[in-house]
Formats: structure tokens, C-alpha cells, sequence
């Protein structure tokens, strides 16, 4: 299966299984008034709408290279993953104001400990559980941090699942505060989530350098041809969830130009082949110039 139908297809899926969620949560609510569930009805119908908006980018993002726009356009997916963030940030706000003024005005919750409560929320997170490790596991698979961001806010949904558990059993038992305590610390957790979404994807947007390994892969691509003497000007940049590189190769100066141009062919090809390695642009100099130094890359070796 190609990256354009699996990212499509898992967008699909999340956005399915959101959608069955708030349909069950609002059967369950109208049928028991607890508002540990109503709340999670709210949640599950606002996370339908969302990943709509990320199926819509996912789709635009695995479009083919056109006129317009040359290089594809998986730079997109970044926005798509600070979308995802925004709601976070947004869900965040939300349960923490939602728990401070519980806690400031204590009411008593409706609903109690209904068994019909209790199921929709253990098959809500347990539900949730499964698509995160799915969609982390597709989006590290396919090197999209849209699905990454998702992933990470099914973990939240697993945490606010647990939170209206808890209130739902709390209020049962005769402690209702059990509820805004835990909505608290899932609120300060759903925080940190945003901010690990906006700190892995700012470095797409504005090209930041990928890991050294990549570098040093890189590089020994390079270096292991045969006939290269020398590698030098790596530069290695994020275009969206990909990387372009461009460096310098140095031959034989008395080769050949179309022996030269095999050469660089064939350098292209195996830096291109590493999978998260996009566009490659090699240029070829004579080895006579002297132009290759040593490069502070741990562990590369160089040959003359």
C-alpha cells in the first residue's frame, strides 16, 4: 500500500470511529443524564469534527506534484499537525475551566454510577487506546507527524475517558470532588501534549536539520561508491516531514564527464533511497582542487 492510501485510509478510520463514539456517549447521556458523559458526548462530537479537517489535509498533502507546485505538497502536513495542536489547546482550556469552577461551586453530579456510565466510558478509552497505538505506529511508518499529532490526541481522549470514569464511580461512592481533582491533572497533561505537537512540528516548517544519524548516513551513502575521493558541504534540511540534501562529491579529475555524471547518478540514487530522504542534489568537483575537508560528523570515514 503506498503512503497517499494508508494516510487516507487511517484518516477514514479515525474519523469513523470518532463519530461512533459521540453517537454512543449521546444515547448514553440521554438515557442516564450523567454529565461525567455528556461531556465526553461533547468531547467525542468535537473530535469528529477535527479529524474531518485532517482527512481533508491528509488528502490535500499526499497530492502529486503539479505546476504549481513542484516538489508536492507535503509541506502541509505540518499545518495540519498545528491544527490538531490548536485543539488540544483548546480541549485543555476547556477541562481545566470546567474543573476549577466544580471546584470553586461544588453540584452535585448527575447521573450517578449507571453501569450503562461505566461501559461507554471503559469502551471509550479502550477504543481510544487502540487507535493511538495505531496511528502512531502508521504515522511513524509513513513519516507523518499529521498522524503522529493525532496519535497523541487519542492518548488524550484515553485520559479524559478515565477522568469522567472516575467522576461517574466518585459520585457513586459519595465523592463527587473525585471528578474536577482528576479533570486537573488530565487538563496539565492534555497541555503538554500541545506544546510536544508544536515542538516536533516547528522544526518541519522552518527547515530545521534532521538527526546527526541521518547526516552520517548520509554521508557514508556517499562515501561508500567506489570511485568517490571525497565528500564535503552536506546540507540536510526538513521540507515539510522530508528532507533535501544537497552536498559535494570529489572524483578523478581526469575522468570522463559522462563517467562523472554516472557517478553522481548513482550517489543520488543511494541517498535517495533512505526513506526519509526526498529531493538529493549532488555536485561534482575535480579531487585535484583540494576543495574536501574533514567533516565534524562522529564516526564518517573519509577516503583520498
Amino acid at each position: 500500500m503506498d503512503r497517499r492510501t494508508a494516510l487516507r485510509r487511517v484518516g477514514l478510520l479515525v474519523f469513523a470511529v470518532n463519530v461512533c463514539l459521540a453517537a454512543a456517549k449521546a444515547g448514553v447521556w440521554y438515557a442516564t443524564g450523567s454529565l461525567a458523559v455528556g461531556s465526553e458526548a461533547v468531547n467525542s462530537l468535537s473530535d469528529s469534527a477535527y479529524s474531518l479537517v485532517v482527512v481533508a489535509g491528509l488528502y490535500l498533502t499526499t497530492q502529486p506534484p503539479d505546476f504549481e507546485h513542484p516538489h508536492g505538497h507535503e509541506r502541509i502536513e505540518p499545518f495540519v499537525s498545528l491544527f490538531v495542536a490548536a485543539g488540544v489547546f483548546l480541549a485543555a482550556g476547556g477541562v481545566l475551566y470546567s474543573a476549577v469552577r466544580s471546584l470553586l461551586s461544588p453540584a452535585p453530579s448527575a447521573g450517578g454510577g449507571s453501569a450503562l456510565a461505566v461501559g461507554v466510558l471503559v469502551g471509550s478509552a479502550a477504543a481510544k487506546l487502540l487507535l493511538y497505538r495505531y496511528c502512531l505506529r502508521a504515522g511513524r511508518r509513513r513519516d507523518s507527524p499529521a498522524l503522529v499529532a493525532t496519535a497523541k490526541d487519542n492518548r488524550n481522549d484515553v485520559l479524559t475517558a478515565v477522568a469522567a470514569l472516575v467522576g461517574v464511580v466518585g459520585a457513586a461512592a459519595g465523592y463527587p470532588t473525585l471528578d474536577p481533582l482528576a479533570a486537573v491533572v488530565v487538563g496539565v497533561g492534555i497541555l503538554y501534549t500541545g506544546y510536544e505537537i508544536v515542538r516536533d512540528n516547528v522544526g518541519y516548517l522552518v527547515g530545521a536539520a534532521p538527526p546527526d544519524d541521518l547526516r552520517e548516513e548520509i554521508l557514508r551513502r556517499a562515501l561508500d561508491h567506489p570511485e568517490v575521493r571525497g565528500a564535503h558541504d552536506v546540507i540536510a534540511h526538513y521540507v515539510g516531514p522530508e528532507v533535501d540534501v544537497s552536498l559535494h562529491i570529489e572524483v578523478e579529475g581526469e575522468m570522463s564527464l559522462n563517467r562523472a555524471h554516472a557517478i553522481e547518478t548513482e550517489v543520488v540514487e543511494s541517498v535517495r533511497s533512505i526513506p526519509a530522504v526526498d529531493d538529493v542534489f549532488v555536485h561534482v568537483d575535480p579531487k585535484e582542487l583540494g576543495e574536501w575537508k574533514v567533516d565534524d560528523a562522529p564516526g564518517v570515514p573519509f577516503t583520498e
